[in-house]
């Protein structure tokens, strides 16, 4: 069984009706199915309005779809009773874009990291702060930026606590939504291999938000394209991705820019690696 199934998801976004205008319902997702196996990453591409976040809403309990399933191993996540719900809560954790925003300004990094172990795990406070310094330590950082706020990180650091925050539980699913898109390519390139090397050292699985594709390539195990809220393929590898026949896919390829400034204008060049 798939750690994670969604059948036929479909959602629309209905417009109030006014004075002059008729209400309007503006589908963003259609039909989409999909799974996720253990220990392994979804790449989930597709340019601004592909539906990509509402999916994401969807996968992890937010949004409720107007139609499909999303079964958590096995489990419908907005049909389960309540004790079920609990622990899916648990074991499916986010790390959104902008890692300002997701965290309360006026806690410390201790606090944002507690947060989670306080509603779910029954800790003393030495026991607390000896796992929130190991899950610092884990992401790169150390016991001197326990008391720190927000505002005294940059921004690769405050994703590392984010990061820090969402493995905590030792959750089976992260949903990273566009978790890199934000942050200067050197940083990207560290905040990537960290997420490589905490799957491979917590058995985890990612599902991997982004229009970037290269950074989709440096984590994804397989990789789908989203498009006006259709998932119109599925690829099970990077030379898949790269011989694909869909317009869509042809123009995101053509939208890679080669490592050497250089060859920028060659986009051929990029076409066959």
């Amino acid at each position: 069984m798939s750690l994670l199934q969604v059948k036929d998801v479909t959602h629309s976004y209905h417009s109030k009706k006014t004075f002059k205008w008729k209400a309007r319902s503006n589908q963003v997702l259609t039909d989409i199915s999909f799974s996720v196996e253990e220990g392994t990453c979804l790449g989930l591409l597709g340019t601004s309005g592909a539906g990509k976040s509402t999916l994401g809403k969807v996968i992890l309990g937010i949004q409720p779809p107007q139609q499909g399933q999303v079964l958590f191993q096995g489990y419908d996540i907005y049909n389960a009773d309540k004790r079920t719900q609990r622990k899916i809560r648990r074991d499916i954790q986010v790390v959104f874009q902008d890692s300002y925003s997701s965290v309360n300004p006026r806690m410390t990094a201790e606090q944002i990291i507690s947060e989670p172990l306080e509603n779910y795990q029954k800790l003393t406070t030495g026991e607390q702060r000896k796992t929130v310094i190991s899950l610092l330590e884990r992401v790169g950082l150390s016991e001197m930026h326990l008391k720190k706020y927000p505002h005294e990180f940059s921004g690769g650091q405050l994703q590392r606590i984010n990061i820090a925050r969402a493995i905590s539980l030792k959750p089976k699913l992260i949903v990273l939504d566009e978790s890199v898109s934000s942050l200067d390519m050197v940083t990207q390139s560290l905040i990537l291999e960290l997420l490589n090397e905490l799957k491979d050292d917590f058995g985890l699985s990612y599902i991997f938000i982004t229009h970037d594709i290269k950074a989709a390539f440096s984590i994804s195990d397989t990789l789908g394209v989203l498009e006006k809220g259709k998932l119109i393929e599925l690829y099970d590898s990077k030379e898949q991705f790269f011989s694909s026949k869909h317009p869509v896919v042809m123009q995101m390829r053509k939208s890679i820019l080669a490592e050497h400034p250089r060859f920028r204008s060659l986009p051929t060049r990029v076409n066959n690696g």
